[in-house]
């Protein structure tokens, strides 16, 4: 099969994080932090060890808290920070990570919300946001990259105008984590939701929330954490905190050999995803009955709407004709998708990955080439 879903999960797993995968339900069975003996301090350890390699690649000077994927990660800085009566600014470009608990929490009046567009010219900076902000506002949500499109957020941009003020910033980093470099105390980055399983090829089962220094919600899921086990109160101390219950051990350890991977791997990466995603484009952009939403993106994001089919249509004929995987439909952003044009036809989306090659790439713009006639 030729994997085109990249942007959902990737494909391409390395084989040093599968090995960490294995080892780790072989040697290293036991919960960590719940027990004094030396299986239970070597898995605290690997997951300590994991901590401070993530805060390290992402330039996060405060704490990390592992979730279960980065849906939880941005639910725990949405719901954990909301303000009663504040304000909130978020984009059309969202996926519905950030817009559920949002709207949740303006339906249920907690807060009141308004959702930015780009500009005319495409861009979606601090002026487009600027507009929008209120003197009760408190945070602002965005992500990095538009899972749909591939479209950048300028967050250094934003990040800049919202310097000095009270007003927090958390970006969605599930499609810039490993395909781009982030620096969050050197951008500005307050929260920085990761899910590791797409660019830094690690597994699915965790995600994490990065918090800058001085950023640090209130927790959203309650219970036991191994510490301060005779208080029938959350504990306050992050990140243990934020972890009730058992951490995702085999997807940590993963995670650990996927950080050193793709650091080690980084240029070479970007480099042949970049040729990929480019050369993508061009074929499409040269076939009748396909409207091209994207431009040249870092995270190998190539989508399109077709004239005369459904995008279902489409993908269903990819995979039953060609053997191709790739995404129809709505992609969990709706706001994108009435932005675009799109709601009814919905977009295809074929998701370049590290690992593909330009046959690939040929084969599949000479498959849509066919479908498309």
């Amino acid at each position: 099969m030729i994997y085109l879903d990249n942007s959902a999960t990737s494909g391409f797993k390395p084989e040093c994080v599968k090995r960490s995968a294995v080892s780790c339900m072989e040697h290293l069975s036991a919960n960590a932090g719940r027990s004094g003996h030396k299986k239970s301090v070597a898995t605290a350890m690997l997951v300590y060890r994991t901590r401070e390699k993530l805060k390290k690649f992402v330039g996060c000077d405060g704490e990390v808290a592992f979730t279960g994927s980065c849906t939880e990660a941005l639910n725990l800085a949405i719901l954990g920070s909301a303000v009663f009566g504040g304000h909130v600014v978020t984009t059309v470009f969202e996926h519905n990570s950030v817009l559920r608990p949002l709207h949740e929490l303006n339906a249920a009046g907690r807060i009141t919300l308004s959702v930015a567009a780009p500009s005319s010219s495409g861009k979606l900076g601090f002026d487009e946001i600027r507009r929008h902000i209120r003197g009760n506002t408190y945070l602002v949500a965005v992500t990095g990259t538009s899972n749909v499109t591939g479209a950048r957020t300028d967050i250094e941009d934003i990040a800049a105008g919202l310097n000095g003020s009270k007003i927090k910033l958390l970006v969605d980093g599930a499609q810039s984590v490993g395909y781009m470099p982030v620096d969050m105390a050197k951008t500005g980055i307050d929260y920085l939701a990761v899910a590791p399983h797409k660019g830094l090829h690690a597994l699915q089962g965790v995600g994490a929330l990065c918090m800058a220094k001085g950023s640090l919600p209130r927790p959203v899921k309650y219970g036991g954490t191994g510490t301060q086990s005779t208080s029938l109160l959350q504990p306050s101390e992050p990140p243990e905190c934020y972890e009730s219950g058992t951490l995702p051990l085999v997807a940590i350890a993963a995670l650990n050999r996927a950080i050193d991977w793709t650091k080690k791997n980084f240029e070479e990466n970007a480099v042949n995803l970049r040729h990929l995603q480019k050369r993508l484009l061009k074929g499409l952009k040269e076939i009748d009955g396909i409207d091209v939403k994207s431009s040249e993106n870092d995270s190998g994001i190539v989508a399109f709407a077709p004239k005369k089919m459904s995008s279902e249509q489409v993908c269903d004929a990819l995979d039953s004709r060609y053997d191709v995987a790739a995404r129809g439909g709505l992609h969990c952003a709706p706001l994108m998708h009435k932005y675009l044009g799109t709601l009814e036809s919905g977009i295809v989306r074929l998701s370049v990955g590290c690992d593909n090659t330009v046959s690939e790439i040929d084969t599949v713009i000479g498959a849509l080439r066919e479908i498309m006639k």
